[in-house]
C-alpha cells in the first residue's frame, strides 16, 4: 500500500473481481474475448499489496456457465476467496451443493445486451427458492429499463439480491428511463448494491449515485468491488484508485461498514487476516 492510499480497517473485502487465462473454453455468445491473463495469484498479490483480507471472484460472462476455472481459483486460497458463479435456470440442487462446497456464495445474472429472463416462470421460481435454501445471493447486472422488468420479481425474491455497479446509472442527474424502478429496488431491505466500476456508467453518474445512496442510508447494504482487471476498460486503470474513489466519500465508520461488516454479514463469513501486509 502506498502512502497516498487509504489505511483500511482489518478484514476488508474486495467483493468483485474476475480471473481467467487465455486458452479457456469461451461461451459462444459473448461480447468480449480477452487477449491477456488475469490469474488468481496476481489477484492475491494485489489484495496483499493493498491491505485487503478477502476477495470475491465473479464468473466473467465470456466463460458462460463453465465455472471450472473459477472453482479451481477458489481452491487455491479458500481462506481468502469466495465466488459468484453463473448457472442456468435448470441447474439442480445437487450442483448448487457442489458449488457451495467449493466456496461459491452467489449466482450472477448478467443481462447486458441480453433480454430479461422470465423470472416469474416455474424454472426460475424453483431456482429462486433453491438459491435461498443454499444461502446464495442473486447478483444482477442490468441497466435502464431492464430494472422496470426486473423490479416486480426482484422485490419478491426469497433471498438476498445484489445489484452490480450501482445499477449502471445512465445520467448524473439520476433521472432516466428505469431509474425509478432501480431506486425502489435499492430501498428494499433484502437488496444490496456494489459500489464499483464507475467507468461503466455515464460520466459522473456512479459518483452521484454513490453519494445519493450514502445520504439516504444506503451504506447499510453497500459493498465495494475493484472490478479487476476491468475488462474492456483496462487502459490506464490502477487498482488503488478503484478503492480511493470509494473511500474519498466515506467516514471511518462508513468505511468499516462497507468494506468489512457488510460483506461479512452478506456472505456469513469472516476471512482469515493473518499474513496480510498492512
Amino acid at each position: 500500500m502506498t502512502s497516498t492510499e487509504p489505511q483500511l480497517p482489518p478484514a476488508a473485502f474486495d467483493t468483485h473481481a474476475h480471473v481467467f487465462t487465455r486458452g479457456l473454453l469461451l461461451a459462444v455468445e459473448r461480447r468480449y474475448t480477452p487477449d491477456y491473463d488475469a490469474a488468481v495469484d496476481a489477484y492475491l498479490s494485489l489484495l496483499d499489496a493493498h491491505g485487503l483480507a478477502a476477495g470475491v471472484l465473479v464468473q466473467p460472462s465470456f466463460l458462460g456457465t463453465d465455472n471450472s476455472y473459477l472453482l479451481n481459483a477458489l481452491a487455491k486460497a479458500p481462506e481468502r476467496l469466495r465466488g459468484v458463479a453463473v448457472i442456468d435456470s435448470q441447474t439442480p440442487g445437487e450442483e448448487l451443493d457442489r458449488l457451495a462446497e467449493a466456496g461459491v456464495c452467489g449466482i450472477r445474472l448478467n443481462l447486458i445486451s441480453r433480454p430479461v429472463p422470465p423470472l416469474g416462470e416455474r424454472p426460475w421460481q424453483r431456482l429462486a427458492h433453491e438459491l435461498a435454501t443454499h444461502g446464495f445471493h442473486l447478483e444482477v447486472q442490468a441497466q435502464q429499463r431492464q430494472w422496470e422488468e426486473l423490479e416486480p420479481w426482484l422485490l419478491r425474491w426469497p433471498g438476498a439480491v445484489v445489484i452490480d455497479h450501482l445499477g449502471l446509472p445512465a445520467a448524473s442527474s439520476l433521472s432516466y428511463p428505469g431509474s425509478a424502478a432501480l431506486c425502489r429496488l435499492l430501498a428494499a431491505q433484502h437488496v444490496w448494491v456494489k459500489a464499483s466500476a464507475p467507468y461503466r456508467s455515464a460520466p459522473e453518474a456512479a459518483t452521484a449515485m454513490l453519494r445519493s445512496l450514502l445520504c439516504a442510508g444506503g451504506g447499510e447494504r453497500m459493498l465495494w468491488g475493484s472490478d479487476w482487471p476491468w475488462t474492456r476498460h483496462e487502459d490506464g486503470r490502477v487498482y488503488g484508485t478503484t478503492l480511493s474513489w470509494l473511500t474519498a466519500e466515506l467516514s471511518v465508520t462508513e468505511a468499516q461498514r462497507i468494506l468489512c461488516a457488510n460483506p461479512a454479514r452478506l456472505f456469513a463469513w469472516t476471512p482469515c487476516i493473518a499474513g496480510v501486509d498492512r
